[in-house]
């Protein structure tokens, strides 16, 4: 009886210090377990703020979120969700952040917090080249207007016009301006001086800005540290120049705004 209840305790004892070993050996790298990856999002079709080059994600977005990252000691990993489910997206936990050329708007306030400002860009009217009808708001009255699926610019198309065609991407849209089948695009201006600059298509800004809008970067409601983090990077990349640097890359001038520039 004694040798077989030494047995039995020898071999409690052998599988407790077994399981303590495969335990430790299944705990998270990293100082304390922290994440060490920094996922943001974006739709991927907002050319030059983020879009796929030889399969790859580029563009001004894509090398602002890659410096929080690393300025955060993380990872960055760019992420592409289509837009009008990106905010859910980041609610449920798919990704940390969302880098995507947002606008900080009241009702997106509700569902999550914003950065502060990373850049300031406003909306414009586009339309074909040869269109000498289209030369300010006032004109888009009953007009076709082209904008992408759940954005700011459909609410403000709607006011000029019940003849609103939606699109995934801003690109398409301007794209599509020669064809006819729209007489005016609604985005951002950035996005699209960028296009006539390239000379990608036949197609011509009128009138000023309908509005200014602030760009910020999303994060949940509770992920309160997370977000002074990124401040704080934000912060750091301005003063140190490397804002302006990658700014410049895209854009040939900084686009954050000089009463955002401290």
């Amino acid at each position: 009886m004694r040798k077989s209840w030494l047995a039995i305790l020898s071999l409690v004892l052998l599988l407790s210090v077994f399981t303590a070993g495969c335990g430790t050996s299944e705990e998270p790298s990293g100082s304390g377990g922290e994440k060490e990856t920094f996922s943001f999002a974006m739709s991927g079709l907002y050319k030059p703020f983020n879009f796929k080059e030889d399969g790859e994600l580029v563009g001004f977005d894509v090398e602002i979120g890659t410096e929080i990252a690393k300025r955060m000691g993380m990872e960055p990993d760019p992420v592409t969700n289509p837009w009008e489910s990106i905010i859910p997206g980041l609610t449920t936990n798919k990704y940390d952040a969302i880098i995507g050329s947002m606008a900080i708007t009241e009702e997106r306030l509700e569902k999550v917090n914003f950065s502060r400002p990373y850049y300031r860009s406003g909306a414009q009217i586009f339309v074909s080249a040869d269109n000498d009808e289209i030369k300010s708001a006032d004109d888009l009255k009953g007009k076709v207007i082209g904008v992408v699926k759940a954005s700011t610019f459909k609410d403000v198309a709607m006011e000029y016009t019940d003849q609103v065609k939606e699109y995934d991407s801003d690109l398409t849209a301007l794209n599509d301006l020669p064809s006819g089948r729209i007489d005016a695009v609604i985005t951002d201006q950035m996005v699209g001086l960028r296009m006539i600059k390239e000379g990608a298509v036949d197609i011509k800004d009128v009138g000023e800005p309908l509005w200014v809008d602030e760009m910020g970067i999303a994060v949940r409601k509770e992920d309160e540290a997370l977000l002074e983090n990124i401040n704080k990077a934000l912060e750091s990349m301005i003063e140190d120049g490397t804002y302006e640097e990658i700014s410049k890359k895209w854009f040939g001038r900084s686009i954050l705004g000089e009463e955002y520039a401290k």
